[in-house]
């Protein structure tokens, strides 16, 4: 809903992995590490294609979304993992739900949670894990679970897994609002309110993701990321209006119920002297909405000292439009399905961006370190006008916990 497929998969933040130290000959005491990433971002976006307003209207957006994650190695065989955060969003494009300037649709907030633990298996090379999540948000709630397993081969040159994951969303409105705490119903714009537009209110999400990992040489790695994603139930936004030919039927957006997602992914890394690091990534994307893209992205870290990094990026991508969109007052009354949102449409984006990274490695007494922190920003634009601007700073911190008693 409302690029959210775009905003909070730029706003995600990354855990980091930390090698167990060697005993000391004096120390015979086992550590145990905690990583802690805190993150903060900002997404500010603007358009003239509002999906809620049947295609045109503003597309203002601004997210505010601070996050900590946190990554503690329980043994030396297992991890567990831990994010959460809040997204505090204001949205003139929703505002518009109600044609009320400045109405509580203005304002949202989005609670998350995930947690996970992963654990490898003796010398095995296998290891496997399990995660869960909770997100709400006003207007909607979603409860989702995984799976993972994956093998390390050939003296960990080379390496594959899957993950599966299933996402449960009940769409309707009412959680945070004091009136009711608890849901009540679909949102729908103000003027056709008067009818039950879809009997449905839940969704479901089914993903399976492989991954092939393989080290070609000393200075190249080759990934290949195949994927099935398989959604049923309610698939349109409710609240989204469409603007029919005639000049006078509107009607709530309406789409198929069943949707299949083929994501096929390549990264190439190449390590370049000893500076230098040229991250390349290509994915092809097909679904049986009639989607079908293409992404262009890389990455190029370059190390100006042991401490400091700088890096540039830049993505391309590129779709053709879905079946059953058109743009504003161009559906005919005799469509099963109809849409106006843009992001459904044919259009090409490019997002550019800067990435520095500094490690201090400071030490705040004999337990906590900062290990890095990052600043990254991108500028988006897409040909059908959004554009978007993005900005994310990360500190990373260590934790040394020890269990055990010193040797003298």
């Amino acid at each position: 809903m409302l690029k959210k497929n775009i905003v909070f998969g730029l706003l995600m933040s990354w855990l980091s992995t930390f090698a167990q130290k060697a005993d000391s000959l004096l120390d015979k005491r086992k550590p145990r590490q905690t990583a802690i990433s805190v993150l903060y971002a900002q997404y500010f976006q603007d358009g003239r294609h509002s999906a809620v307003t049947g295609g045109q209207g503003t597309e203002k957006l601004q997210v505010y979304a601070p996050e900590v994650s946190i990554a503690q190695q329980r043994d030396s065989s297992g991890n567990f993992a831990l994010r959460a955060g809040v997204d505090v969003i204001s949205s003139a494009s929703t505002d518009k739900i109600d044609f009320v300037v400045s109405s509580a649709s203005r304002k949202d907030n989005r609670a998350h949670v995930q947690a996970g633990y992963t654990s490898a298996v003796g010398k095995s090379g296998w290891t496997f894990g399990a995660n869960t999540a909770i997100s709400m948000e006003s207007d909607y709630l979603s409860l989702g679970g995984g799976l993972s397993a994956s093998r390390s081969v050939q003296g960990g040159n080379r390496s594959y897994g899957l993950n599966f994951d299933a996402y449960f969303d009940d769409l309707r409105w009412g959680r945070l609002n004091s009136d009711y705490r608890r849901p009540v119903t679909l949102v729908y714009p103000v003027e056709l309110r008067g009818q039950e537009w879809s009997a449905i209110y839940r969704r479901q999400s089914y993903n399976l993701m492989l991954q092939f990992n393989q080290v070609l040489n000393r200075r190249m790695t080759l990934g290949i990321y195949p994927g099935l994603i398989y959604q049923h139930g309610l698939l349109a936004t409710p609240f989204h209006r469409v603007y029919f030919a005639d000049n006078s039927t509107v009607r709530v957006e309406n789409l198929p119920n069943d949707r299949f997602r083929f994501p096929l992914g390549f990264q190439l890394n190449s390590f370049i002297l000893d500076r230098y690091i040229l991250r390349s990534y290509y994915q092809f994307y097909w679904d049986d909405f009639g989607i079908i893209a293409q992404t262009l992205e890389l990455d190029f870290p370059i190390k100006i000292s042991p401490r400091f990094s700088i890096g540039p990026t830049v993505r391309v991508y590129g779709q053709t439009a879905a079946h059953w969109f058109r743009p504003y007052a161009a559906h005919q009354l005799d469509q099963q399905f109809y849409t106006s949102d843009y992001d459904l449409s044919a259009f090409r984006s490019y997002q550019l961006g800067a990435a520095l990274h500094f490690s201090p490695f400071s030490h705040f007494g004999k337990k906590l370190s900062v290990d890095g922190a990052s600043l990254r920003y991108s500028w988006y634009k897409r040909s059908d006008g959004l554009q978007a601007h993005m900005i994310n700073l990360v500190l990373d911190m260590l934790w040394n916990r020890w269990k055990g008693a010193s040797k003298q």
